[in-house]
């Protein structure tokens, strides 16, 4: 029985939910909003905007998200792989812009989970997902050189390498003291977690940071130092939906859900593995799309599920959705309270900060282990995702990489399929039946499809061919193109007045040939179940006998 579109988990919950079930969901969403507070503020500040902006997001799409989403324990808000595609779009077209590109990309979740194209995410290659979430990973690191290194220029590089090339440039205004709070910082999320992992390290190095460049004075940036700090609650503001704003919004519109789309079901699998349970792969997509509506149109930045703040969640305790939405309640208490604070958290500490997130998201133990035992088809998509995505950005690189992928894995195909002929009985008898010299009997192995069309010119016939033999019992699968071209063999055949016998045809050929008719143009009982069916069939049509 298929489940239904739209069954959010927390209703299903909810039925058998106990009051002990709500103190653990309590404590586990209390310490996920600890986790987030910094890194949705360093989320933020890498992707162009404005730190509370982060914070509107986790609150604003956190809720939502949990409210209706598929997953019991999934915990979403800004994530690392939105970073450098919001701060392009930023750059580009302003936060009018990103706002209304996030919600034409929550209006296409939407469209996805009512499609049921949950399970479609599946066949998108893991070497394309490791190679571009490396790549993010990358851009992330070298996007933090200038403030971890305290390094000043007036340029405001967009692509990587740009910012790579004007931090090189500028090497001569490192900032020592910037370079010893971020080192401290670093060390801290580093080692923190041996010594206490109920706290998160990001909060100690936070507190730690602040601390060294107040108490001793230090020359660094701060976030006030850069930016306007505000906890005012979101407001409601509606983007510029005019036909040519869409137009030129579209394809970031589909990069955003794309990568919410796989961002978020990935999270789901991984939450999945770690509770024993199963996600509704159509409702998380419609309700990563309400909350990436929800967040635009309340001045935040896309969202999705976040694995680490989800695994956080869950070996806290949390097993319902009540915790996500504590966690986004949580943080409307430390945005009206403690966001004027945030002014004084040094950008080096950011900038380390993000320096762990993008170590942790590189998956870089995989993309190794992919380099060493990965096929040359399947290397090359790996390296080429990660090389695009971070010369140039995530569209070009899913973009390649999914065409690339696709034409290897035809190549793959065809290479697979065999197209042989059988030996006549005056030949060496190497084959499981004899057959008489007036049959002809070729055997495909193997899909049959547009890679293979020109293939089926193989088949060739003799002059005194009077009869030819298709065995199709090891295909089980036949598109149109291929389709096309064995119905072009058999009108040959039949201007040579040669008999065309198929032998054990699959449900899914024998659906499309009788689709288009070609099963009663052959004559249905030129369909036979067995080889020797056919064979016999032959012979009885030819007049000849086997040996």
């Amino acid at each position: 029985m298929k489940k239904k579109v739209f069954t959010p988990a927390l209703f299903d919950c909810l039925k058998h939910y106990s009051g002990r079930q709500f103190t653990k969901d309590l404590v586990s969403g209390v310490i996920v909003a600890i986790i987030a507070l910094p890194l949705s503020i360093a989320l933020a500040l890498a992707s162009g905007v404005s730190p509370e902006q982060g914070i509107y997001t986790a609150i604003i799409a956190g809720f939502l998200i949990s409210f209706f989403g598929g997953s019991c324990v999934q915990i979403a808000g800004p994530t690392a792989a939105f970073a450098t595609i919001v701060a392009g779009i930023v750059a580009q077209h302003g936060m009018g812009g990103l706002a209304l590109a996030t919600v034409m990309a929550g209006v296409i979740l939407i469209l996805m989970g009512v499609l049921r194209l949950g399970s479609l995410i599946r066949f998108i290659p893991y070497t394309i997902t490791t190679g571009f979430t490396a790549g993010i990973a990358v851009t992330i690191f070298i996007g933090q050189w200038k403030d971890f290194f305290g390094v000043t220029y007036a340029d405001k590089p967009i692509e990587t390498m740009e910012k790579a090339a004007c931090f090189f440039r500028n090497l001569g205004t490192v900032n020592v003291w910037a370079v010893l709070v971020g080192a401290v910082c670093l060390a801290i999320l580093i080692l923190w977690p041996k010594v206490n992992r109920l706290i998160p390290g990001s909060l100690v190095a936070v507190l730690a940071g602040i601390a060294m460049v107040q108490l001793l004075e230090l020359p660094v940036n701060t976030i006030g130092d850069l930016y306007t700090i505000s906890n005012k609650l979101p407001s409601f503001t509606l983007p510029d939906f005019s036909f040519s704003t869409m137009e030129s919004m579209i394809s970031s519109a589909f990069t955003i859900a794309i990568l919410a789309a796989i961002e978020s079901l990935l999270s789901c699998v991984v939450a999945d593995g770690m509770v024993a349970t199963h996600h509704n792969s159509n409702t998380e997509l419609i309700a990563q799309g309400i909350g990436n509506i929800g967040s635009a149109l309340f001045g935040g930045i896309p969202a999705t599920g976040a694995i680490a703040r989800t695994a956080a969640n869950i070996k806290s305790g949390g097993r319902t959705p009540v915790a996500g939405m504590v966690h986004a309640l949580v943080l409307v208490l430390v945005l009206v309270v403690l966001m004027p604070y945030a002014a004084l958290i040094p950008m080096p500490c950011i900038a380390a900060i993000l320096f762990s997130v993008a170590y942790n998201m590189s998956q870089w133990r995989a993309f190794v282990r992919l380099c060493r035992c990965a096929p040359r088809s399947d290397l090359l998509v790996l390296v080429l995702t990660f090389l695009l995505t971070v010369v140039f950005d995530l569209v070009v690189a899913i973009e390649v990489g999914m065409l690339l992928a696709a034409l290897l894995f035809m190549k793959r195909m065809s290479d697979e399929t065999e197209i042989r002929g059988w030996k006549y009985k005056d030949m060496p008898e190497d084959q499981l039946t004899e057959v008489p010299l007036h049959v002809r009997v070729y055997e495909i192995r193997g899909p049959l499809f547009f890679g293979m069309a020109e293939r089926i010119g193989e088949i060739t016939v003799k002059e005194f061919t009077r009869c030819l033999v298709i065995r199709m019992h090891m295909v089980n699968a036949l598109d149109v193109t291929a389709f096309n071209a064995l119905e072009n063999l058999y009108d040959e055949c039949a201007k040579k007045g040669i008999r065309v016998i198929f032998s054990h045809v699959n449900e899914q050929p024998m659906h499309v040939m009788e689709h288009a008719g070609f099963v009663d143009k052959v004559g249905r009982e030129n369909f036979c179940r067995h080889i020797q069916d056919a064979i016999a069939l032959a012979v009885q049509s030819t007049g000849e006998q086997t040996g």
